[in-house]
């Protein structure tokens, strides 16, 4: 059924040429029936029956000409009334009302709903006898001003329906800038660093193989051709690094800021006792010997165990407790934190988390996992709490080792 007037909602002429089909119907039912008790002139039936159809024939353009509909069931539902064929006139007269003011405005619906009552009075007082006057003036006059009610009332429901989905697109627009935004800022901050942490290193190594070049003397000329095609490939790792950079910081005017060494994961230790300090009670157990570990994948390891706690502090409330695993597999580090959220239980399993799920933290460590060729998942952990999971190549798409 629902999907049936979701049909009908998008094929909405298949609706109206239904309703004209089952108006018509009913009245050429009444002109089969009583024909020839019918008080109205006489006519051959085929005229009354294209009379009937005529009349509800305007229908079918309702929506997209509700004005000229309702001045054409003015005038063919004259005839119609003055034949006394039936509910027709009457029936698409109440349509018309209704139409004009959920489809146009209330002052073209004014105007014909005076014109309509001045010409439903007059035929009136020239058909029906006056003991019957008050009967049909007064069942004519509710029919129409029901009519013009209800159409208020949609008219209200399609405006309140507007207007909020104005809004919730208006909202879904400014979601999505505010998360590109978040994702350039994180991007350029990420660029900062891989610039401190890489571009530098490859820096020093040109520096030293132009400097060994001059310094050597044992054969000369072969270390001279040695030591000249190292410091051509690593001036040409730079050209390329800076140009990541560039891609990474998106538009390329992220403001340059002062470059300063940065934490690896030697350093979660005292991260978690910092977070201890703070009142958040973490158990950190690192499984592995992470000194081979290029030093970008270290500092994103670092930075996404950072986030995680933060987070948990944020968020958890008072008495969480978080537990911090980061394990060095065959080609890649797995990075586990998960906290008990204060004891809250969740009842569904872990579910992960999005591509635009959370705030600037979540993307911030979505595009650090991301960036060195990793993956990232977010959400309730089974029994209560919240997990970050990450697993990040060794070397990654753009680390050296």
């Amino acid at each position: 059924m629902r999907r049936l007037s979701l049909w009908l909602h998008a094929h909405p002429m298949v609706g109206d040429s239904a309703m004209a089909v089952l108006i018509a119907a009913f009245d050429l039912l009444l002109l089969g029936v009583d024909g020839e008790q019918r008080a109205g002139p006489s006519a051959p039936t085929a005229v009354l029956a294209v009379i009937v159809l005529a009349t509800v024939a305007p229908l079918v353009i309702r929506r997209k000409h509700p004005i000229w509909f309702a001045y054409l069931v003015l005038v063919i539902g004259t005839v119609h009334a003055a034949y006394e064929l039936g509910m027709a006139a009457i029936a698409t007269a109440c349509i018309a009302v209704y139409t004009l003011i959920v489809y146009v405005n209330r002052r073209q619906t004014a105007i014909y709903f005076a014109v309509m009552v001045v010409a439903s009075t007059v035929q009136i007082l020239i058909q029906i006898d006056r003991a019957e006057w008050l009967i049909a003036l007064g069942f004519t006059g509710g029919a129409l001003g029901f009519c013009w009610v209800l159409g208020e009332f949609v008219g209200a429901r399609r405006a309140y329906r507007a207007e909020m989905e104005a809004r919730l697109h208006l909202l879904e627009t400014e979601r999505g800038q505010a998360t590109q935004i978040a994702v350039a800022e994180e991007r350029g901050r990420i660029a900062r660093e891989l610039h401190d942490v890489i571009a530098h290193a490859v820096s020093v190594i040109v520096v030293q193989a132009d400097g060994a070049m001059y310094a050597i003397e044992r054969d000369p000329e072969t270390a001279r051709g040695a030591l000249r095609t190292i410091a051509d490939t690593g001036r040409g790792a730079l050209d390329e690094l800076r140009g990541l950079l560039d891609v990474l910081r998106g538009s390329g005017d992220v403001a340059e800021q002062p470059l300063a060494p940065q934490p690896e994961i030697a350093a979660l230790p005292e991260l978690a006792e910092r977070m201890r300090a703070a009142g958040m009670p973490v158990r950190l157990d690192l499984d592995g010997d992470f000194t081979d570990v290029s030093t970008g994948v270290a500092l994103g390891v670092f930075r996404i165990v950072q986030e995680a706690l933060t987070n948990t502090l944020k968020h958890a409330g008072q008495g969480a407790a978080a537990t911090v695993t980061v394990a060095l597999r065959d080609d890649a580090i797995e990075v586990d934190v998960v906290d008990d959220g204060a004891g809250k239980a969740h009842p569904v399993l872990a579910a992960d988390a999005g591509p635009d799920a959370g705030g600037n933290g979540l993307i911030g460590m979505r595009e650090r996992a991301s960036v060195f060729g990793g993956r990232l998942s977010v959400g309730p952990a089974p029994g209560g709490g919240w997990r970050v999971h990450a697993v990040i190549p060794h070397q990654g798409r753009h680390a050296v080792p």
